[in-house]
């Protein structure tokens, strides 16, 4: 096999673990389980937790004394354990253990397989720049084909779904073993626990225009949880409804879910374009703006004369998901100084994966335990939606009132990528 190809492979495999369960486990937990929503919250907390500081202990580790690609394949098989264990979880807290330590076990794979990808890139003399991007995309496809895989075995509510998550992570698990090796450092700068962790890049704070970038990214990762949590969910309950019964959305919600992640892999390509032509604070303001729509379609939608709506709002999502992420990133690559560019990086993705994941799953599951659940228990999905559209509105509202940005184009034309 060409390096192309098994890279490719490494990056397919890698999401489709995660698109096995993550946006149906909500279906499982309610729709199996009937444990209650703040709870639910707390599952989906644990990616926020471990996101704190596993990539970068992980990082620590790969570059001082494991291999990373052993060290992928080390914890992708002890996900596999973790993943296979959870249809045995007799109660939520014995399930956020458990998925506590399959996601301290996951999230640095993601980017141990960067690492690994472009060491294995650099030593075959590719272009990164150019073939690592179409590399990267099979992640996104990996992700929809495990969402399509789940929904067209109708195993959405089962615990099926974590024994096929388990199967692929043991798959992958051994095939990273197999990978080019990524040699350790062994003339690796002696630095302080806090260089190492990044954490001189939280002085950025003391800037005011960065601090108010970092609060706004984590109030967007919140926005982020609450569709992934609870989209599937949703279009399972409208089967409870005699009038949508049989209906396609009804009988398979992940595949129409799966649209949004096809709309990430378009929007994608239409990032540079708005970027040149409205600038970083424009298209990330666009990103708030588009998450109002996503919770707000949600709101007024049906699989049935409002399932158009539905597909809207997936197709919106590209735009909310990819016009933050990209633009912010470029956004903290042109405003910091380059001796400490990654470990900024590092604080995006913490403010964004992992404070915003746990205050957006957290508060989410409290809000609607609290206030949008009927005494049967069922959840009023309307009022639901549109708070959250509300809660969007306001972030956007307060971005483009408190956020001060100049639009530079020559600051975009010179990063190198």
């Amino acid at each position: 096999m060409g390096l192309k190809f098994r890279l490719t492979l490494l990056s397919f495999l890698q999401f489709f673990i995660w698109g096995s369960w993550l946006i149906t486990i909500g279906g499982y937990w309610f729709q199996n389980k009937g444990w209650s929503g703040t709870e639910f919250g707390a599952i989906f907390s644990t990616m926020g937790i471990a996101s704190l500081f596993m990539p970068a202990l992980a990082g620590v580790i790969a570059d001082r004394w494991v291999n990373a690609e052993k060290l992928l394949g080390a914890f992708h098989l002890l996900g596999a354990v973790c993943l296979f264990l959870v249809p045995q979880m007799q109660n939520p807290t014995q399930m956020f253990s458990l998925m506590l330590v399959n996601m301290m076990f996951y999230m640095p794979t993601i980017s141990l397989s960067i690492t690994v990808s472009y060491s294995a890139m650099k030593k075959a003399n590719m272009n990164i720049v150019k073939e690592y991007p179409p590399i990267r995309v099979f992640g996104t496809i990996g992700f929809i084909v495990a969402m399509w895989t789940v929904s067209l075995m109708k195993i959405e509510t089962s615990s099926m779904q974590f024994y096929v998550a388990s199967i692929a992570a043991l798959i992958l698990g051994v095939y990273s073993f197999t990978l080019p090796t990524c040699d350790v450092s062994k003339n690796v700068e002696k630095k302080t626990l806090v260089d190492t962790l990044g954490l001189k890049a939280f002085t950025l704070f003391k800037d005011s225009k960065m601090a108010l970038f970092f609060i706004f990214s984590m109030l967007l990762g919140a926005a982020l949880q609450l569709t992934n949590a609870y989209g599937d969910t949703f279009l399972h309950d409208f089967a409870k409804i005699d009038a949508y019964k049989g209906l396609t959305a009804i009988k398979y919600p992940a595949i129409i879910m799966s649209i949004s992640q096809m709309s990430e892999t378009l929007f994608i390509l239409t990032i540079p374009f708005f970027l040149r032509k409205f600038g970083i604070k424009k298209v990330m303001l666009f990103s708030m703006i588009a998450w109002v729509f996503r919770f707000g379609l949600f709101g007024f939608g049906n699989p049935a004369d409002g399932l158009w709506m539905i597909i809207l709002s997936c197709i919106i999502y590209g735009m909310a998901f990819d016009f933050f992420n990209i633009s912010g990133s470029l956004y903290v690559e042109t405003q910091t100084d380059s001796s400490i560019r990654a470990s900024a990086q590092g604080v995006f993705m913490m403010m964004t994966n992992g404070f915003g994941a746990i205050m957006g799953s957290s508060l989410s599951g409290l809000l609607i335990d609290h206030f949008f659940k009927a005494e049967n228990g069922d959840f009023q999905w309307q009022g639901i939606w549109f708070t959250f559209a509300a809660y969007a509105l306001v972030v956007a509202v307060l971005f483009a009132v408190f956020f001060k940005h100049k639009h530079d184009p020559s600051k975009l034309e010179n990063i190198n990528h």
